[in-house]
């Protein structure tokens, strides 16, 4: 049976829970980190530590020959991997907004957006489409949301009658078919976003396919990277044995 270990994986733009068979080589281990990390097996520089914080690491994972198991590696430690060369990719500029110019709109500016654009090419003006409108048009327009009858609202769930325990492994409900959003409860209460109305569920995902860093409108509900945090509604959240889908690869395939 493969002797399998649980690490964090931690590099500028990364971060994710990761198992790896401790018979693997550290030129194999690379290979696996380029895809996580963006990082070519030539620019890392990979060290072992007992925690995110710690500054003296354990060992430095610098001989491609020798396996996991050589370096001593248990469960729960973390890899630290740093790009040697970055000027030739792009690490560490992935989350640099500092340089992107934002289109901002002020409340009244954006209320009164509304939908008038049509597509050109449409046969007949039964067959015109709507391609332009606001959310906030849209949810005035069917009435949705803050704007749905006061009779229409649900009843709000108390936090206390859910089964969702903290740092438990779950799985969040995705529209599309075959793709399952892994990740650990990270949060479970009412929120200051949302209406404050209900009870909202703080999952940080195994990959960067989130919304936010665990923080809304400037409040913080938990930690963790950019684009890893979300939060969904209870009756999307499935608590359970859900372990971090490793990448794996044959080697027939390239």
């Amino acid at each position: 049976m493969a002797a399998l270990v649980t690490v964090w994986v931690a590099s500028p733009d990364t971060r994710s829970e990761r198992r790896f068979d401790l018979r693997t080589t550290v030129a194999e281990l690379k290979a696996k980190l380029e895809l996580i990390t963006g990082i070519p097996p030539e620019n890392q520089h990979i060290t072992l530590c007992d925690t995110e914080q710690s500054t003296q690491p354990l060992a430095v994972l610098s001989d491609d020959s020798k396996a996991l198991g050589a370096y001593f590696v248990r469960d729960w430690q973390w890899l630290k991997i740093e790009d040697t060369n970055p000027a030739s990719t792009w690490t560490g500029r992935l989350n640099d907004m500092t340089g992107v110019e934002k289109f901002e709109l002020t409340e009244e500016q954006y209320a009164a957006r509304q939908g008038s654009s049509t597509l050109p090419s449409a046969p007949h003006p039964s067959a015109y489409t709507l391609v332009s409108d606001s959310v906030l048009a849209y949810k005035q327009r069917h009435k949705v949301g803050r704007f749905a009858p006061k009779d229409a609202l649900p009843e709000p769930v108390s936090a206390a009658h859910l089964n969702i325990p903290l740092d438990a492994r779950c799985q969040v409900e995705s529209a599309e078919e075959g793709f399952s959003k892994r990740g650990t409860v990270r949060f479970v209460g009412p929120t200051k976003f949302g209406g404050g109305t209900g009870v909202w569920v703080g999952v940080e995902y195994d990959e960067p396919i989130g919304k936010n860093d665990g923080s809304v409108n400037g409040e913080r509900y938990f930690e963790c990277n950019m684009k890893y945090g979300v939060f969904v509604r209870p009756e999307r959240v499935e608590v359970g044995d859900f372990p971090v889908e490793e990448i794996n690869f044959d080697d027939e395939e390239i």
